[in-house]
């Protein structure tokens, strides 16, 4: 199970990548029709974030190009694979390793070149900068042999056929006619780790940079596909809206909820959506089913957004939970009740039928007003004071104040921090939620970030709260 806890290596100062895309796994991606160019010789690199892992039947498709004969790179039971099928027979190249971790990004090169006399240097795949050297498949075509890849075919970016990306796209490039080391795209910084770099490439006829800058719809420089390599191979978009650019990137990496810290049975305690921002609970009334942040923290002031996207006839709710505590046995929890005794370590506001329920150890009272559908409740979770505040649609509820400090005026909760804690929620029959932590997946109308200007806020963040994301974490987790 993945958490990532504690300050991030995100430090400003080196390449930034601004945006990214998010693909919902059914049926967004863009597509481009490319005209004729290199067969043999090609480069794929993007840095993508995982959403459903839930893919075993399913593959998540970076790219594909196909007629009667298909290329594809895409992850296949979670391990990254390059298939190229020419008609009559497959050759395919899959690691070994597999790749499931839901809170981190990873960089993805695969860099073809089939005039190469020695079969495994015809396809090289790289993750984070080293190359792939153990597969599980390692099925070459013979050398010289063309692929379908820049003839005058549709070439999909997050499909293929049937089969889509699930999660985060960033700094999306495509090159005709070289095949480059990873080493064009990224470096390893002070700190060991693999990061972005502007990438130092010629991309040729049909090649092309996607930096995910605009919204648009449209095939064109204004286009959510925008081509901003100068070839103008400018993407056409399919099933995706302006909510869907994100500032989740790379080089800042915002909370989302963690689909590893659930029950083996995914499909039985609800499901993710939206790169794991929007939960729905389980479909059986009878219990709740809840869902836990990816980033968890011991210290500083944190503050995050909830729309309640469905009715609420039944329970919902929202809080945070002491991940030290987490078992996958209690992750029907609906409470997620703090207890020294055990428990899954949380606290949480309840809303039965619209009612608001403060629920701990200590107490369950009324604590505010009720809501409705589409209400959105605001969260500022101070750790320096042991204190959880509430609002809705821009009031704190129970006249409290998030930024009174030790006093904790009117806190929904009050307890002493002996943890790390995340972001949690839970859903009774279907309900769902879905999660603002700085990269909406709904439409925000008034554009609040942090004082550091990170994060996308409908309402004004509270000041010395931060958004839950890595360039933050870095200083105040």
């Amino acid at each position: 199970m993945a958490f990532l806890v504690g300050g991030a290596n995100s430090a400003s100062g080196a390449y930034e990548i601004s945006n990214s895309c998010r693909f919902d796994g059914s049926s967004s991606y863009l597509n481009h029709t490319h005209e004729s160019g290199n067969k043999d010789t090609f480069t794929w690199s993007s840095w993508i974030k995982f959403g459903d892992l839930n893919n075993d039947s399913s593959a998540d498709v970076l790219f594909s190009a196909s007629d009667t004969s298909y290329i594809a790179i895409r992850f296949e039971d979670k391990q990254l694979d390059f298939v190229n099928y020419d008609g009559s027979d497959t050759a395919e190249v899959s690691t070994n390793r597999l790749f499931r971790d839901v809170s981190a990004w990873y960089h993805i090169v695969v860099a073809i070149d089939m005039t190469q006399s020695t079969d495994s240097n015809r396809v090289k795949l790289y993750v984070n900068g080293s190359q792939e050297t153990s597969f599980a498949t390692a099925a070459y075509q013979p050398q010289n042999q063309d692929t379908v890849v820049n003839t005058a075919i549709e070439h999909r970016i997050g499909r293929e056929s049937g089969n889509y990306f699930s999660g985060y796209m960033a700094d999306v490039n495509f090159i005709d006619g070289t095949a480059y080391a990873a080493s064009y795209f990224g470096e390893t910084n002070d700190n060991g780790v693999w990061i972005p770099k502007k990438p130092d490439v010629t991309y040729g006829t049909n090649g092309y940079f996607l930096e995910f800058k605009q919204t648009g719809t449209s095939a064109n420089s204004s286009g959510i596909g925008a081509d901003t390599s100068g070839e103008d191979n400018h993407h056409a978009v399919s099933g995706l809206a302006a909510t869907d650019i994100t500032v989740d990137t790379p080089t800042n990496n915002f909370c989302t909820y963690n689909l590893l810290a659930t029950p083996s049975s995914l499909a039985q305690y609800g499901t993710f959506s939206e790169g794991n921002t929007t939960y729905t609970g389980h479909s059986n009334g009878s219990y709740g089913s809840s869902a836990t942040g990816t980033f968890g923290v011991a210290s500083g002031k944190w503050y995050w957004e909830s729309k309640l996207t469905t009715d609420l006839s039944n329970g919902i709710g929202t809080g945070i939970r002491d991940i030290a505590e987490w078992n996958p046995d209690w992750a029907n929890d609906s409470t997620f009740n703090h207890t020294d005794g055990g428990g899954d370590g949380g606290y949480a506001y309840n809303y039965n039928s619209g009612n608001p329920q403060r629920n701990n150890s200590e107490s369950t009272t009324n604590a505010g007003s009720a809501i409705s559908q589409n209400d959105i409740v605001m969260h500022a979770m101070d750790l320096d004071n042991g204190a959880l505040y509430y609002g809705i649609n821009g009031t704190w509820q129970a006249s409290s104040d998030p930024e009174s400090g030790a006093s904790k005026t009117n806190a929904q909760h009050s307890f002493t921090v002996a943890g790390v804690y995340a972001p949690a929620a839970y859903s009774y029959s279907s309900r769902a939620f879905a999660t603002n932590f700085g990269n909406p997946s709904f439409s925000i109308s008034s554009g609040n970030a942090d004082a550091n200007g990170y994060g996308n806020f409908e309402y004004a963040v509270p000041s010395g709260y931060y958004a839950l994301c890595t360039k933050n974490l870095a200083d105040y987790g």
